[in-house]
């Protein structure tokens, strides 16, 4: 009896056992970061003339020194030493014309990344996945290899349980490995599917993709496997700008679709490219919340020059650190940290420090679809208190007094539970022209207008 009260206790223990992984993304450093020189010469420049020196940490109009991205990831194991794995989630070269970079330039910094991540975890494995800018010309990444796999398989071998992986993502920058017992990591090449992405744009299947991510997912459920998927470039609609979107809208839908169909073995999707925080909520036909992705902010603070953006474009640097199950990998907590760029600069070092805690700041009981599609509801409703924090947090507080009116409410909600086209237009319609008496719509309006206005702290 006592035996068995034993191992009814180590059981419930080891259900209930928790662990910790990190998510890091869009280091875009730049080589030509310098606090010495001629004013705008000293970095490539986002959106114009930068007037003066850029601090030794960074600056808001530049892309990443590398002592900003040194400090990022020493920070992270300082806050914690020990995680299980760490997620690298692309778009490591900065944004130049492509006559700046060349392909033997974007090896090297891929490869050089990799070096401080194994030199300050050397124990730990990285799950990585490529993004747009991880090639030359960037954004045109090929279906069927190149010198470009072949170097980064290289690096990532140490990472890759088996020949198949590595030989997997040499011919399409794709692969999955066995992460424990239960759990494999998916890391794809959204790239492929790319609006930017000149090479695949007339193809029905960029490089087998689609089909190799249905198989596995497949294989998944067949196994009894949960799964990570591991991605760049995220489906659906940047939330700063109206109906900026990143696939071809046929390769959009079929990801949507097969996560749909697999929704029942993935335990979480995780994104970068947006350099933001956001989130992303997936329903089936009937409305249901069956898949959510995670959108982690980028070390780098540089400035967007895309055109038509809501607010300022820039961004705090930020690393994020995911809680989870190990038994059942069901997302926990999610705390994201963040350095404030221009204190940084001011004292002398950054500080690296808690933003938020997603189960703390924002009353969810964990972080797994149910809660996020409660989380994304509540910005619907006349209390914008939790959309306030949410849009606070979207930049890691660049700039906390940045008010967002009924357009970039609109944007930012419709982005998060509209990842289809269609669903897209329909949710943008609504929430601007009808979805709500006229007069509740008015009230919405003005509450949002005026406490945004008055109370972002």
């Amino acid at each position: 009896m006592f035996l068995l009260f034993v191992v009814l206790v180590w059981t419930q223990s080891v259900a209930t056992e928790d662990g910790w992984f990190w998510q890091v993304t869009d280091f875009h450093y730049d080589p030509r970061y310098s606090t010495a020189g001629v004013p705008g010469e000293m970095c490539h420049v986002s959106g114009g003339q930068q007037d003066g020196s850029p601090g030794v940490w960074g600056d808001y109009l530049c892309d990443a020194p590398w002592a900003l991205i040194n400090s990022s990831v020493y920070a992270m194991r300082q806050i914690e030493a020990n995680p299980d794995f760490i997620l690298w989630t692309g778009d490591d070269t900065p944004h130049v014309p492509n006559e700046e970079l060349g392909q033997q330039v974007v090896i090297n910094i891929i490869g050089n990344l990799t070096s401080l991540l194994k030199e300050v975890f050397p124990t730990k494995r990285v799950y990585a996945a490529l993004g747009n800018h991880d090639y030359h010309p960037k954004n045109q990444l090929p279906p069927n290899g190149s010198d470009i796999y072949d170097a980064v398989a290289g690096f990532w071998r140490d990472w890759m349980d088996d020949d198949g992986a590595n030989s997997a993502f040499k011919q399409g920058g794709y692969y999955a490995v066995s992460a424990a017992p239960h759990l494999r990591i998916v890391s794809v090449n959204t790239n492929l599917h790319y609006k930017s992405n000149l090479v695949t744009k007339d193809m029905e299947d960029p490089g087998g993709h689609f089909a190799w991510l249905d198989r596995v997912l497949g294989d998944a459920q067949t196994n009894s496997e949960m799964v990570f998927i591991v991605g760049h470039l995220p489906p659906g609609f940047f939330e700063l700008k109206r109906s900026q979107y990143w696939m071809y809208p046929n390769f959009n839908e079929r990801y949507n679709e097969l996560i749909r169909k697999h929704s029942s073995v993935i335990a979480g999707q995780f994104f970068g490219h947006h350099h933001t925080d956001s989130f992303r909520v997936f329903y089936d036909d009937d409305g249901s919340a069956v898949s959510s992705m995670f959108l982690c902010p980028a070390v780098t603070p540089w400035r967007t020059t895309l055109p038509g953006i809501s607010g300022f474009g820039a961004n705090n640097p930020g690393v994020r650190l995911y809680k989870y199950d190990r038994q059942t990998l069901q997302i926990k907590d999610v705390v994201q940290y963040y350095t404030n760029l221009t204190e940084a600069n001011l004292s002398g070092r950054p500080v690296w420090q808690e933003a938020y805690s997603l189960t703390v700041t924002f009353g969810l009981p964990d972080g797994g679809t149910d809660s996020l599609h409660r989380l994304a509801s509540s910005f619907t409703g006349p209390d914008v208190s939790q959309f306030r924090k949410y849009h606070q947090f979207n930049t890691l507080s660049y700039d906390p007094t940045e008010t967002c009116d009924n357009n970039c409410w609109v944007d930012h909600v419709c982005s998060i539970i509209a990842v289809g086209h269609d669903d897209y237009d329909v949710c943008v319609n609504d929430k601007i022209t009808g979805g709500a008496p006229e007069s509740k719509k008015i009230e919405m309006v003005l509450v949002l207008t005026c406490l945004l206005t008055v109370l972002i702290v």
